[in-house]
Order: C-alpha cells, then sequence, then structure tokens
C-alpha cells in the first residue's frame, strides 16, 4: 500500500512512518520542510504545506492512503478546521481515502453518553480546551465533507510510550480503563491507525484505548 503522512515529523506522524515502514508499505512522508530531515530507508521525504490543496492534491495522487497528522503550534489552534478542510479538499482531488487524527473531545463521555469529552474537566482541564474545542470543530468540518474519510479521536492521554501491538477499539464513547484512566502510546495509537488502513472497519469515527 502506498501510503502518504502528513506532519511527519510530530508525535503521531513520525510513529505511523515507522509502523508503516514496519508492515513493509511504501511512504510519503511530507514535512513543513526537509532541510534537516533524514528519514528512514526507503521513504521518501517531501517538503509541502498543508494548507496548500494544490500541493497536497499532486503528492497524493496514486496513494492508497492518506494520514493527516498536523497538529498546530501554540496559538494557533483556530487554524485546525481550514487546515483539515485544505487536506480533506486535496484528498478529494486525488480521489484517495484519508484518516485524520484528531482529539478525544468530540467522544461521549462512558458514564454521561448526553455529554461530551470536551465538557469534562476530568479529561480536558483548562490549559487545553482551546485545543481540545477545535478537534471538535475538525470532526465537524470532516462530518461536512464528501471527501472518504475516517476520524480517530485519541484518548484523553496520549504520549510517546511503548508498542504492545495491544489496545482496545471503540466508535464514539471514550475507552477507559478500570480505574477511570484513558490512555495509550503514541506508538499504539499508529498500530491502530495502520491496523484501520489495512482493514478499514467502516466506522466514520472510532476511538482506541487500552
Amino acid at each position: 500500500m502506498k501510503i502518504a503522512v502528513v506532519g511527519a515529523a510530530g508525535m503521531v506522524g513520525s510513529r505511523v512512518v515507522t509502523e508503516a515502514v514496519r508492515r513493509g508499505h511504501d511512504l510519503v512522508a511530507v514535512f513543513r520542510n526537509t532541510r534537516s530531515v533524514v528519514p528512514p530507508p526507503d521513504v521518501t521525504a517531501v517538503a509541502g504545506d498543508a494548507n496548500d490543496p494544490d500541493r497536497m492534491s499532486a503528492l497524493f495522487a496514486g496513494t492508497d492512503a492518506v494520514v493527516a497528522a498536523t497538529r498546530p503550534a501554540p496559538g494557533q489552534e483556530h487554524t485546525v478546521t481550514a487546515t483539515t478542510t485544505a487536506l480533506l479538499d486535496a484528498a478529494a482531488t486525488a480521489g484517495t481515502r484519508i484518516l485524520v487524527v484528531g482529539g478525544a473531545a468530540p467522544l461521549r463521555l462512558p458514564e454521561h453518553p448526553d455529554r461530551l469529552v470536551l465538557d469534562s474537566p476530568r479529561y480536558v482541564p483548562a490549559a487545553v480546551r482551546t485545543i481540545a474545542a477545535a478537534s471538535a470543530a475538525q470532526l465537524d468540518a470532516c462530518r461536512a465533507h464528501p471527501a472518504n474519510w475516517v476520524y480517530l479521536s485519541p484518548p484523553a492521554i496520549l504520549e510517546p510510550g511503548r508498542r504492545t501491538g495491544s489496545y482496545r477499539r471503540g466508535t464514539t464513547t471514550l475507552v477507559t480503563g478500570p480505574d477511570g484512566t484513558a490512555h495509550i502510546s503514541a506508538e499504539d495509537l499508529a498500530v491502530a491507525v495502520l491496523d484501520e488502513l489495512e482493514n478499514p472497519r467502516g466506522d466514520k469515527h472510532f476511538t482506541v484505548g487500552y
């Protein structure tokens, strides 16, 4: 499978590249610039602005799937929806499917199905509410777009860690452990991304966790 990863330098994007290489896929890794990039062997590194749909659609041409793993710089959270829409436009033009790695905010709370994670201070403290709200708007942008998309909501805590190869999958409700925590390593999130690309389950919005 030929896969383009946008945001390949980031925590999630870099691990998606690693996992895809591990599985023998053909990778196009898209970076803001490639001047200091040393990609893994057999990975094609290209420069591209995620907000430029013409450039992105050219890079996406001939791919089987795109992974959008971009994240705004602090203070630029308001750009998330526009960037996502530009990538959806590009994927639609190229005729390829796109998996958007978003946020946990639009998931439902297991104990309160009528409430979103966005509204829970336990999972979304004030310090991260701006980016959380942006991810909820991001999913709305996907829902309004005709591209062939799927949206992956990580759990509330996503950080570098160990690849176990195991996780639990849910749809639109936060996946929590017995102690109520909702977390996964970036390495295992990448496993979930590749599992979905290789064997699509048909969910437009899904989540994973331990």
